[in-house]
């Protein structure tokens, strides 16, 4: 059988988890062209005046920004991997909401308990990894495999967060988007959307 390399198409199979990528793609470069800037001013969540208007757009907009290339990638191998299964499960509106909710709890517990900047998807990568593991409950089965990276990536985790006081990776983003995806996996066997939708 002969394959027709010319009349190939690309799907965009997962709307939200591309457009995301995108995004993201076009705030690494901004913040290449501004040499740091857009990242502490937009993209960057940190303890800032209340005064400030771009203190509340950083509350959303940290898991948009990212330190470096390596940093998006790594973020976006496991978003890519997931993403679509939930976006296909759950639908794309749930999931922007999904997004932003994680983004919104983990960088209000960044602001009212530490002294971090924090910037980046992990908190929506543990959030997707997480709720994966609720996809196939409704059938009545939950696959081991997904359960076992889930429970490893969420002892990691706890165990890094509370070994790694010095490190400059944000482990409580990562638990608390672990803590999301878990809160949405339980919402969502009992409602098929969110109440103000």
């Amino acid at each position: 059988m002969k394959f027709d390399f010319q009349n190939i198409q690309f799907d965009y199979n997962s709307k939200v988890i591309l457009t995301y990528l995108f995004i993201c793609l076009g705030a690494w470069f901004l913040n290449k062209l501004t040499r740091g800037k857009s990242n502490k001013y937009l993209f960057e969540n940190y303890r800032s005046s209340p005064l400030n208007p771009l203190t509340y757009i950083r509350l959303f907009t940290h898991c948009i920004g990212h330190k470096d290339l390596d940093h998006l990638i790594s973020n976006f191998l496991y978003i890519l991997l997931v993403g679509p299964m939930i976006e296909e499960k759950y639908g794309s509106t749930n999931l922007i909401i999904m997004f932003l909710i994680t983004s919104f709890v983990i960088a209000l517990f960044n602001i009212i308990f530490t002294n971090y900047s924090v910037l980046g998807a992990s908190g929506n990568v543990y959030m997707l990894i997480t709720l994966s593991s609720f996809t196939n409950i409704s059938e009545g089965k939950i696959p081991l495999t997904v359960l076992l990276i889930c429970i490893f990536y969420v002892m990691g985790e706890v165990k890094r967060s509370l070994l790694e006081h010095k490190s400059k990776v944000y482990h409580d983003g990562h638990l608390i988007g672990a803590l999301c995806g878990i809160i949405f996996g339980i919402y969502f066997l009992y409602f098929n959307t969110f109440p103000f939708l």
